[in-house]
């Protein structure tokens, strides 16, 4: 196109043909297969119609410049519109393939997806729970945040039951499968997570929606400024200055800049129709561990009985650095990050009593540290916690030590919240969002980390089934929402919502998957950054479109009149396009800062 402007030919022949060959035809035949088997009216048959009737009147040049301005907007619109399929494999790869039944005394290795209600399974340390089911003998610690979301293991005992896709910690587990395999709770999630998938849409280009009214009025404008001019090159500018390509740019750049400007930022936004969505939502659900909190247990709580809090944490801690369970190394590094310089004692004889805690000696004197089942067995009088919050205890994992024959001291374990989670809910709500909390853990866990933070609406005890129809009952009152979470027990949630949201550091890969956009930087106070970016990108589509338009107007009416030909048409009408992409790709330089801040900013 730049040799064809400067008047370079190859014998004699304009080299605008290669941009109409390259460019054009494939904007025509597309156009055409969509109106014949699709009935499907969009810009492209206006952009067709402007090409065609430029190539007929000899306006190759003007051709070729709107065929090449076209594909470009056609490779932005391709990078921005991709949308991430599901990726169910990864859920199937939590399901165990094989599982150890019971029968008549004799264990053998079947295919997990074969066990059949009321078979009897025995699921070793470290396995994968292979079915749902009913412990009928043994003891263990499971971690089923896969299912619930629960940032601590639950202790599992005989008539506690246990889901698929949870993991066994510690104990061996005799258990009497509940459900088929094929219809454990795993299963169950990969079947509601694939039906909801089908409801993917293409982003729609705001001259799409149009196009049938452009197409009508340009047409019937080229043809009455023949009838009354006599002159088709003035119905071919008029085609020419009408063609819609700063409408069909303005909403691929403007995303395309908004999806770079959030990208810089640690926001993976990987579904561009979502941004239109974005900008309507009302209400905001959030998951609990690992989204409002850090997914970490920390102690937030130290009781010491006889005033020696160093001696006290080292017997503790020394104690627990022989146990591999997860509270045990939240002990550890509580230890070491309070006194970085101090050594462990030796411990002899150490001993775990599963779900209830540890013993062993140090330094010749036995120590015992666990939770209340434990000293009840050893019938040990447990101490009565004052000066703490009732709330606290309630939702806190409490350990209690016992060394020499004496109480030293009690630990408060929990899920602690995100820095500055609650700056964060505070502009949400300021902004008129409706932020919500919904979590597998019980009711004084979940409002003892909700009230802190600001989020008034709270769910406790929530199952995948339950958050989705949550969302479910707010849709069917017209409203949109918008999930934020972390775990494989969000994602039904997140799919069915209008808008779903990943953290990316904590979260497992199936929810970043399944997600419209990702927090890679794992930084919740970023979301109203999102929803600021989401509204200034509509807007700026919006009006850019408007500018288009009003362009095209004035165009319009000097092409009729004669000021215009189809060349200086097209150059009018390419700098209105130029125009618009330099508009929207102000986008990009938007920054965060304002949004980050304690101080409540618009949205």
């Amino acid at each position: 196109m730049i040799l064809s402007f400067i008047n370079i030919k190859i014998y004699s022949i304009d080299l605008s043909w290669i941009a109409i060959l390259l460019c054009a035809i494939p904007i025509i035949y597309n156009s055409i297969l969509a109106l014949i088997y699709e009935h499907d009216i969009k810009a492209d048959i206006l952009v067709s119609i402007v090409i065609i009737a430029s190539i007929f009147t000899g306006e190759i040049f003007a051709a070729g410049e709107i065929a090449v301005i076209m594909e470009i907007g056609g490779l932005l619109e391709e990078i921005t519109v991709s949308t991430t399929q599901l990726r169910i494999e990864k859920l199937i790869e939590l399901q165990p393939t094989t599982a150890t039944i019971i029968n008549k005394n004799n264990e053998e290795k079947i295919n997990a997806l074969n066990l059949k209600e009321n078979n009897i399974i025995k699921i070793r340390p470290g396995e994968i729970v292979p079915a749902d089911g009913i412990i009928i003998k043994g003891i263990s610690t499971i971690d089923q945040s896969i299912i619930t979301g629960e940032s601590i293991p639950v202790d599992k005992t005989i008539n506690d039951e246990v889901y698929a896709g949870t993991i066994n910690n510690q104990g061996t587990l005799i258990v009497k499968v509940t459900k088929d395999g094929k219809e454990n709770s795993l299963q169950k999630l990969i079947k509601m997570i694939e039906d909801i998938n089908t409801d993917d849409s293409k982003i729609v280009r705001q001259a799409d929606k149009w196009a049938n009214y452009i197409v009508v009025m340009s047409l019937t404008i080229a043809i009455l400024t023949y009838i009354f001019t006599g002159r088709i090159t003035n119905a071919v500018t008029v085609l020419v200055v009408f063609c819609p390509c700063a409408l069909i740019l303005a909403t691929p750049t403007a995303i395309v800049a908004a999806i770079g400007n959030l990208s810089k930022y640690g926001i993976l936004l990987k579904n561009a129709e979502k941004l239109e969505s974005i900008h309507t939502i009302e209400h905001i659900i959030f998951d609990k561990t690992g989204t409002i909190t850090t997914g970490i247990p920390k102690v937030t709580e130290e009781v010491t009985l006889l005033n020696d809090t160093e001696e006290f944490l080292k017997i503790t801690a020394s104690l627990e650095s022989y146990s591999e369970h997860p509270l045990a190394k939240t002990i550890v590094n509580h230890y070491h990050e309070k006194y970085p310089d101090k050594e462990l004692y030796e411990v002899d004889d150490f001993n775990m009593e599963i779900s209830m805690g540890i013993s062993g000696n140090i330094n010749n004197k036995p120590c015992i540290v666990g939770n209340e089942k434990l000293f009840k067995k050893h019938n040990i009088k447990i101490p009565i916690i004052k000066d703490i919050d009732k709330n606290q205890i309630l939702s806190s994992t409490i350990t209690y030590t016992y060394y020499d024959n004496q109480f030293l001291g009690i630990l408060l374990i929990q899920d602690t919240p995100r820095e500055n989670v609650k700056y964060t809910m505070n502009n949400l709500k300021s902004n008129g969002y409706d932020p919500i909390l919904l979590t597998g853990d019980n009711e004084n866990v979940a409002k003892n980390i909700a009230s802190p933070v600001g989020i008034n609406t709270v769910e406790s005890n929530c199952i995948p089934e339950t958050k989705l129809n949550y969302v479910e009952k707010i849709q069917d009152n017209g409203e949109q929402v918008l999930m934020v979470g972390d775990g494989v027990n969000d994602v039904l949630a997140m799919s069915k919502s209008d808008v779903g949201i990943a953290m990316g550091d904590v979260g497992s890969d199936i929810p970043i998957s399944s997600a419209d956009a990702v927090f890679i930087n794992d930084e919740i106070k970023f979301l109203p950054y999102l929803l600021h970016i989401s509204k200034k990108t509509l807007k700026t589509i919006n009006r850019g479109i408007a500018f288009a338009m009003t362009l095209n107007i004035i165009a319009v009416i000097f092409g009729i009149i004669g000021i215009l030909t189809p060349i200086t048409g097209a150059l009018v009408h390419n700098i209105g396009s130029v125009i618009v992409i330099i508009f929207a790709a102000l986008i990009f330089k938007e920054k965060p800062d304002k949004f980050l801040s304690n101080n409540l900013e618009r949205i």
